[in-house]
């Protein structure tokens, strides 16, 4: 679609980045899971969150309105950011006296664009295996596009493996009047990551085009044993519990990825 495509007042196409990022470890004992926890809580606290999506919000070329954030008890994060394409400069302050909502509540309001994260730390007690999840959706209206942050969020986190949606909805229209659907090229997400990226994980699509619908499954391939050990090393653990260790990690890996449970 042209480039010089002129609109009919505001772009009204919502484009939506959605990031499942998973993250595999094997801590045996209670000890090594509890670590694994609190290295997972720190490293990826509610203000460390913070930053890596303020570092979206200017990659895509935005702004940010709002932000609320929150760690919670035993474990995990939140962050949401309220956006907007071009800098709002907010109405004047309303006096203690007025009713109604703050006007950093209106404008937030009036704005339809948004950043979250949210973490799922989590541990089964018997099979040593310790799985954190995050949860990132990328939302936005106008000339903005959450497909310039990619490759950012998946070097951000560990990511093992990363499930990837991106939808475009609504629609827009000329100054003729004539409904655009979309306003950009695009056949799979994959087109939009770097070379590095593409040669680090396997890829399957399952798109639906006549929808703008477009979905990516990534598994990393590289497989090294010592970087999934937390409280042990490799050197520390015999043949036979290396090989069970690394097949109990990638059927893990495997189920995640396929989204189904193996025998």
């Amino acid at each position: 679609m042209s480039d010089k495509l002129r609109l009919h007042g505001f772009n009204n196409l919502t484009k939506s980045l959605s990031f499942n990022i998973y993250d595999i470890c094997y801590a045996e004992t209670a000890q090594a899971k509890k670590e694994y926890i609190a290295y997972i809580d720190e490293q990826y606290n509610a203000e460390r969150l913070t930053h890596i999506l303020t570092d979206v919000v200017e990659i895509i070329g935005a702004h940010i309105l709002n932000v609320s954030r929150q760690d919670y008890e035993p474990h995990g994060a939140s962050v949401t950011m309220l956006i907007a394409e071009h800098e709002i400069t907010p109405p004047p302050s309303a006096s203690e006296e007025s009713p109604g909502p703050l006007p950093e509540a209106i404008v937030g309001h009036l704005d339809k664009s948004h950043v979250t994260v949210h973490t799922y730390p989590e541990s089964h007690p018997d099979d040593g295996i310790s799985t954190f999840r995050a949860d990132i959706d990328v939302s936005t209206c106008g000339l903005i596009s959450p497909l310039k942050a990619l490759n950012y969020l998946i070097h951000s986190f560990d990511s093992d493996i990363v499930t990837v949606d991106y939808r475009v909805r609504g629609f827009t229209r000329d100054v003729d009047g004539t409904k655009h659907y979309i306003d950009h090229d695009i056949n799979s997400i994959q087109n939009f990551l770097s070379e590095d990226t593409q040669e680090a994980y396997q890829m399957i699509d399952v798109n639906v085009y006549q929808e703008n619908l477009f979905h990516t499954k990534m598994l990393l391939k590289e497989f090294n044993l010592e970087n999934y050990l937390f409280g042990t090393s490799e050197a520390q653990l015999d043949e036979a519990k290396r090989t069970d260790i690394s097949a109990r990690l990638s059927q893990e890996m495997a189920e995640i990825f396929y989204s189904r449970n193996m025998p």
